[in-house]
């Protein structure tokens, strides 16, 4: 597949001798225009790439932050539709930080897979991570994505083998989301030994770069986490972030953001 924002970012970092800063948000929450200025605010905070959470009624893997945002989302009208014009709005103004839309497959396939890809790519973005498409399902949406030009990033956890890890990775692209505990988002610590051998493994199976996530919250966790990757991915910290009043989320977000990543 052609060349996407996200590589050609990762590669712009790797020569910096820096690891990128995810940041995960989800769309519309706590409404669509908070959630509009949220995302356009976070590269200027220091976010080099942005997950866009796909809000869904019955997100298995999230925690509760991160299922309390997509209910709050889901209320306030939040679709499909309303995320992709959100990526859409962002474009206005950013060509270049990348977008990875973030979620589960069933929104997409009411949606309709070829339509969806159209208006993705159309919207500007750049990857998919739909954490409930095994690689055995790659047909259903991995495969169309890469023949569109979006990257799919495939979350793997040190739980599996390495021919299950090689299996998993067979068609991904963009970057590997190494799932840094057990469980879902948000609720437990990662050790940061088990972490460190942990994408050893993965560079020992895959050239992809290497970002992690779950559990990372502090500045502390970025140096800590960003020391062994290409990457690390902040979400729960970053939803909870957004809890509150909603005419201040955006100036508490970009307070958090830039002290994920200021000297």
């Amino acid at each position: 597949m052609t060349e996407t924002r996200i590589d050609r970012r990762l590669a712009k970092l790797k020569a910096e001798g820096r690891p990128a800063l995810v940041t995960y948000f989800m769309g519309g929450d706590p409404d669509y225009e908070t959630s509009l200025s949220i995302m356009k605010a976070l590269p200027g905070a220091g976010s080099d790439i942005i997950e866009l959470g796909m809000p869904f009624s019955d997100p298995m893997a999230d925690g509760p932050a991160i299922q309390a945002a997509g209910l709050r989302a889901l209320k306030g009208g939040q679709t499909l539709k309303k995320t992709l014009q959100m990526a859409t709005s962002f474009r206005e103004d950013d060509d270049e930080t990348p977008i990875v839309m973030m979620g589960y497959y069933n929104p997409i396939y009411i949606y309709g897979v070829e339509r969806f890809l159209t208006d993705a790519k159309a919207a500007g973005i750049d990857g998919l991570i739909i954490v409930d498409l095994p690689p055995e399902m790659d047909a259903e949406l991995c495969i169309p994505a890469l023949k569109a030009g979006i990257n799919f990033i495939r979350m793997v956890t040190r739980n599996g083998d390495d021919a299950r890890l090689r299996h998993s990775l067979a068609n991904a692209s963009g970057f590997v989301y190494c799932v840094s505990t057990n469980g879902t988002t948000g609720l437990t610590a990662p050790d940061p030994s088990q972490v460190s051998a942990f994408a050893e493994r993965l560079r020992s199976i895959t050239p992809l770069p290497i970002c992690i996530g779950f559990g990372i919250k502090t500045r502390g966790d970025v140096i800590t986490f960003g020391g062994m990757a290409d990457g690390v991915a902040i979400g729960t910290e970053l939803v909870r972030t957004i809890e509150g009043e909603p005419a201040s989320a955006v100036s508490r977000v970009v307070a958090y953001v830039g002290g994920l990543t200021e000297p």
